[in-house]
């Protein structure tokens, strides 16, 4: 019997999961309200890989495991694959996704945007910069899933986001040796 669970249900259970993370639990400490949430994407990841790869041979080589995370993987997460994969062939890899779903419905609260870029303090953060970290903190729990997919398949990586052209979003992966 396949369990089946809905994708806004997902998408919102990860929208508040972070949420309480970033403004309840560590509202003060962003960065490890991230390496929190990156470290949740992990367990969820090497768990995903583990369940996805159980009736498949080893890969033979890194290529063939991002393959997997570009086709497979991302198909079982997004019901998409990778739009883009770049390589240098020395262990740094691109995976590009024109449309990444988990982006696509966020917005920032203009009235909170607009207290904060109030004309008297020049100092605060612009409604762009706020809107960018909202997004980058919602970035690192897919990051810890492509790293924890990796590590479980044997491929010790940092995976990092670039969100430069939005909607579109890049993962850049680089392996350790």
């Amino acid at each position: 019997m396949v369990r089946e669970v809905s994708e806004s249900c997902i998408d919102n259970l990860i929208r508040e999961t972070i949420d309480s993370y970033c403004n309840r639990f560590y509202a003060d400490k962003p960065d490890l309200a991230a390496r929190k949430i990156e470290a949740i994407g992990y367990q969820v990841g090497h768990q995903l890989s583990e369940r996805y790869t159980m009736d498949r041979p080893r890969f033979s080589d890194h290529l063939e495991a991002i393959k997997f995370i570009c086709k497979d993987f991302w198909s079982e997460l997004f019901k998409k694959q990778i739009d883009n994969l770049k390589t240098n062939h020395r262990g740094t890899f691109v995976l590009q996704d024109n449309k990444f779903r988990w982006l696509a419905h966020m917005s920032v609260d203009p009235s909170s945007a607009h207290n904060v870029n109030s004309a008297d303090d020049n100092s605060s953060p612009s409604a762009e910069n706020i809107a960018a970290q909202a997004m980058s903190m919602h970035l690192y729990f897919p990051c810890g899933i492509i790293r924890g997919a990796l590590s479980n398949l044997g491929i010790p990586c940092a995976v990092s986001a670039d969100i430069s052209n939005l909607p579109a979003c890049s993962f850049v992966i680089r392996i350790k040796a």
